[in-house]
């Protein structure tokens, strides 16, 4: 094996690791974001638990963070939050689930 093909395959594992990470870095923070709003929306116990497992694992695949924004500013709107209200929460939950795996890490 040459050099160029080992810094390939380093380039490629680090890549799939990355993906991975992100992955689970927006699911963690989608079920997070799902945990507010079920309380916003007065849910507790298993309701909220499967209002925010939904919210992660609906159209898994094909989800934007438009989607998932979208989504839940459209159960919050009759409570009187914002589009921009939840969008906001998402950052703060995503760079909680960041801190949370980066922790997890070690």
């Amino acid at each position: 094996m040459t050099t160029f093909d080992k810094r390939e395959q380093g380039f490629e594992a680090k890549f799939a690791h990355d993906e991975e990470f992100m992955f689970k870095a927006t699911a963690r923070s989608n079920k997070l974001l799902g945990l507010w709003a079920a309380g916003q929306l007065g849910l507790s116990g298993d309701a909220a638990a499967s209002y925010a497992t939904a919210l992660v694992t609906d159209h898994l695949e094909s989800q934007t963070i438009g989607d998932v924004v979208g989504k839940v500013s459209g159960d919050l709107a009759g409570k009187g939050v914002a589009r921009e209200q939840v969008a906001l929460k998402l950052q703060e939950c995503l760079h909680q689930a960041l801190a949370q795996l980066e922790a997890d890490r070690r």
